[in-house]
Order: C-alpha cells, then sequence, then structure tokens
C-alpha cells in the first residue's frame, strides 16, 4: 500500500481561517480566498512588468507564489496586521513561527515534491517575485477596503488610508499602472461596470 499525504488536505482548509479578525467585516474573507485575489493580482503585476514596462517577470511563477502566499496560517491562524507588526520583537518571533509552519507543511509532501513546493511556502525565491507578491498582498487588502467602504463600512476607512498610503510608497510603476487602469472599478456598482 502507498503512504498517504496530507498536503492538499490541509492546504483546502485555508477556506476556515479568517483574516481581518480585529474588524467589523459586512462580509468575511478567508485566506482562500484573499490568495486566489493575490494570485490574479501577482500574476496581473507581472504581466504588467514584462508586457508594459518590457522588464523581466515570470507570471507563472508569481501567480504560484502568491497561491502559497499564507500557507502556513493553515497552520498559525491569521494574526492581526496590528498585533503582527507592534513591535520588532514580535514581528521576528512571528516570521520564526511562520517559517516553522512553512516546514511543516513541506514535511506533508512526497520527498520527490518538496523541492517544487517548500521555496513557495518559504517565500524563498527571488527578490523580484516578492515585491510583487507583497504588493499584490496590499492591492488585495486595499480592495477589501474599498468593498467595505462600498457596503457603507465605515471600519475600513482607515486601514483604507494606510493601505493606500503603503501601495503609493512601494515605488512600484507596475502597482502605479494598476491603481490607475483598474483599481478604481473596484469602487463601482454592478451597474456602473458593465
Amino acid at each position: 500500500m502507498n503512504e498517504t499525504y496530507s498536503f492538499f488536505a490541509y492546504l483546502s482548509r485555508m477556506r476556515y481561517i479568517s483574516r481581518w479578525g480585529l474588524m467589523r467585516n459586512t462580509f468575511q474573507e478567508n485566506i482562500q480566498e484573499h490568495s486566489h485575489m493575490v494570485a490574479v493580482l501577482a500574476h496581473a503585476l507581472a504581466v504588467i512588468r514584462r508586457d508594459v514596462l518590457g522588464k523581466q517577470a515570470d507570471p507563472g511563477l508569481a501567480a504560484a507564489a502568491a497561491l502559497y502566499h499564507d500557507a502556513p496560517e493553515i497552520l498559525t491562524g491569521d494574526l492581526p496586521t496590528p498585533i503582527k507588526y507592534y513591535s520588532p520583537d514580535i514581528r521576528d518571533a512571528y516570521k520564526q513561527v511562520e517559517k516553522v509552519s512553512a516546514d511543516k507543511l513541506a514535511a506533508m509532501l512526497p520527498e520527490e515534491l518538496r523541492p517544487a513546493f517548500a521555496p513557495l511556502l518559504r517565500e524563498d525565491y527571488d527578490p523580484d517575485t516578492r515585491a510583487l507578491v507583497k504588493a499584490a498582498d496590499k492591492l488585495s487588502a486595499y480592495i477589501k477596503c474599498v468593498e467595505e467602504l462600498k457596503a457603507g463600512n465605515a471600519e475600513f476607512r482607515q486601514a483604507a488610508e494606510q493601505t493606500l498610503e503603503a501601495l503609493k510608497g512601494y515605488g512600484l510603476p507596475e502597482v502605479d499602472y494598476f491603481m490607475e487602469r483598474f483599481l478604481p472599478a473596484f469602487g463601482l456598482t454592478l451597474d456602473e461596470l458593465s
């Protein structure tokens, strides 16, 4: 009988980990939904970098990296941002916890598959891809804020302002391109999109 592995069964549980735990939400977002949106955005940013700006980028790697960027939270849960970054000690300790979680997840795969998945789980890929995934993660957070504000939830006003400032501070032309051309549509109603 073949040995069985629980890696993908654990990944399917991403849908049970809620985001924005300290905020009143008009709709819940889980890390599986979030990771999908981050993958879509990271892929778009990489395509913009490659096809519009004429720079090197691997859209496939950016999308895959984004799909797995929060996978360690299956074991750790989602620590709210104000707590995660409260102090350098907490931030560094949490990074270590995430590393242990990533290693534990990688160990849930057959040995021959680990080299393909471990770098994605550990965010161990080139700095340019890491920057795109980080920007896509922030864009996804901002889009969540916009959607909450559109639903009348003022709880997200300050988060939206802070997240927008962070995005402007990245200095990535592909982020600016996306924000100028695509971000305004997220504030529209379905009828306005048509």
